[in-house]
């Protein structure tokens, strides 16, 4: 079916912003590259962001190459729960306590929150500082470590409040996937798989032909998969960055997705499976519209089922609350909803004023579907 390049033991991929311009390097061993990652750090203050769970795994890594500098760290809870402003107001003081200049970078040691606040608490100090990705979950290393979204949570939604924020450089270590546990692992191949749903029709059969390998975490396809789908995304970023038009269609799901999140408090569905929950009703409302076949819809549940993830959402709240939640989405305009729909595999399209009654069909279907 599709033909893609095998993957040599490492990639490079570099989101082309002019002088902004940073690589984001995929392959085992990078947090122990010191040499490399070192000389991305331009000032004498460094601020490493972790949390309780990667700390204790990574920081010693990350501590042999800070040689010479005045660090600190800053280490929070993990879970998306924690992704406040007392989090940050914290980080925050603690760069204020170590004296950090202008040239200070701060180090994003963890998974997507972590990645978030960091870039968010760089974007603050001083009006913005460096700061270096080293995403340590999939989901984090195919997605939010790359294009400088950063953002904090508030009770009536996630990421309401951020910046667009671009790192210096992004270090994917793959070696830190062989401690993620197995269900975080599969919500970041949801990220993988919202790649080729959007706009890579070829990539969508590789993945539907490497679907058991890469659930059983075969190191060549993977590394292949996260580098495709970074490639896809640098390039929508360096055609869009502040998301003014292609890169709302990186949010594949992420409407119905946000509004699960949030109704279960960040308790019941990882980011990446509430994603692929958003994708599969985002799918079903476009074959309700008119729009895609359901044939296509009947692909991706496959895709999403054979790498063990989640399709339908339960019975989690109902669906005039998730309707509610979403009417807060980000991409809304004059209280009207915008949808990232499809028309098949690879064809993905920002649709204006998608009509309510049709979203509630949906989701009103969807929560008395088996999950």
């Amino acid at each position: 079916m599709s033909q893609i390049t095998p993957a040599s033991t490492s990639r490079r991929i570099d989101v082309e912003l002019g002088s902004r311009r940073y690589p984001v390097w995929i392959g085992p061993g990078l947090m122990s590259d010191t040499a490399t990652w070192r000389e991305t750090i331009r000032g004498r203050h460094v601020l490493v962001f972790s949390n309780r769970t990667i700390a204790p795994l990574y920081l010693p890594k990350i501590e042999a190459g800070l040689s010479g500098l005045s660090w600190d760290s800053y280490v929070m809870d993990d879970g998306e729960a924690y992704k406040t402003f007392a989090n940050i107001e914290q980080a925050l003081g603690a760069l204020a306590r170590m004296g950090a200049t202008r040239d200070a970078c701060v180090i994003a040691l963890g998974g997507g929150v972590v990645g978030d606040m960091a870039g968010f608490t760089a974007a603050c100090w001083m009006r913005g500082i460096d700061f270096i990705q080293m995403p340590t979950t999939l989901l984090a290393m195919v997605d939010s470590s790359v294009g400088g979204k950063t953002g904090v949570n508030l009770p009536a939604g996630k990421n309401l409040v951020g910046a667009f924020h671009q790192p210096r450089a992004v270090f994917a270590d793959t070696d830190s996937l062989a401690t993620l546990p197995a269900r975080e692992y599969r919500a970041g191949l949801a990220e993988v798989v919202k790649g080729a749903a959007i706009g890579d029709p070829v990539f969508f059969s590789w993945l539907e032909d490497h679907a058991e390998a890469l659930a059983a975490r075969d190191p060549a396809p993977l590394i292949e998969a996260i580098a495709r789908k970074v490639a896809y995304k640098a390039g929508v970023v360096a055609r869009d960055e502040t998301e003014q038009g292609e890169r709302a269609l990186l949010n594949l799901g992420h409407s119905f997705g946000h509004a699960l999140e949030t109704a279960g408090h960040y308790q019941t569905w990882l980011h990446g499976e509430a994603v692929a929950i958003g994708m599969v009703l985002a799918a079903q409302l476009s074959e309700q519209l008119g729009m895609a076949d359901a044939a296509d819809t009947g692909r991706l549940r496959r895709l999403l089922l054979q790498l063990g993830l989640p399709v339908a959402p339960g019975a989690l709240a109902p669906a005039e609350t998730l309707l509610q939640l979403m009417r807060l989405d980000k991409k809304n305009l004059a209280g009207k909803l915008r949808l990232i729909l499809w028309d098949g595999i690879g064809r993905a399209r920002l649709v204006p004023g998608v009509d309510e009654a049709a979203v509630l069909g949906v989701l009103q279907a969807a929560i008395n579907a088996p999950v």
